[in-house]
């Protein structure tokens, strides 16, 4: 076996390692959003970004209440949007943002969220990562690993990547974690990120990972 194949194949069991104690950790991880349908969910998704999905979970309530599906959303008052999600930041960006999904959703998918990557990377404000939590989480399709922040911190920080781009980050890990927990990885990397594994101070002695974690052996 190559130098290349032993160092792949070496990650990938340490990739294992890491989720089954991940899973151990947080046996009841699943999606921080609140949401009933798959509109509701790409909306709160949306939302979310540069934002935490506790605040998201505060806001979406009452914008649901006055907006319960796509063609309300689409063609609803934005201003009264913007006030609604005010509080997560960028809120004019976001509320231009779920217009038009919602109202491409409307107008080219008969007011059904698509279920195909290829089609819900056309929605306005939605990129991989949008996309990835939508189809998981609403669906049930593994297209592909969610990267958000706490995803791209821990995987550089645990060696499993060395990549920058939320893109390639999400191709390395699909290459090292097995299909069926690509969302599983995910969302428990998320969990243990805002538990022990903070950007400015991580709880390196508390960390369950720190004997699998090249940052921590490289002190």
């Amino acid at each position: 076996m190559s130098s290349l194949l032993r160092k792949m194949a070496s990650k990938k069991q340490r990739a294992t390692e890491i989720l089954l104690i991940l899973k151990r950790l947080y046996p009841g991880a699943t999606c921080s959003l609140d949401y009933q349908t798959p509109v509701q969910l790409l909306v709160a998704t949306i939302l979310s970004a540069q934002c935490t999905d506790e605040r998201v979970n505060k806001v979406t309530p009452a914008l649901f209440r006055r907006y319960p599906d796509a063609a309300a959303l689409a063609y609803g008052d934005r201003q009264e949007i913007e006030e609604l999600i005010h509080s997560t930041g960028f809120f004019r960006n976001k509320a231009k943002n779920i217009q038009g999904a919602c109202r491409k959703i409307v107008e080219e998918f008969d007011g059904e969220v698509p279920q195909r990557m290829e089609e819900l990377l056309t929605l306005p404000g939605v990129a991989r990562k949008t996309a990835n939590v939508v189809l998981a989480h609403a669906f049930g399709i593994l297209a592909g690993v969610t990267v958000d922040t706490h995803v791209k911190r821990l995987s550089q920080r645990l060696g499993l990547t060395k990549a920058t781009d939320p893109i390639r980050i999400e191709r390395d890990l699909m290459k090292l974690i097995p299909q069926p927990d690509w969302e599983n990885f995910s969302i428990h990397i998320i969990y243990h990120g805002r538990a022990v594994c903070a950007a400015r101070k991580p709880l390196c002695g508390e960390c369950q990972l720190a004997h699998l974690c090249p940052s921590v052996q490289a002190g």
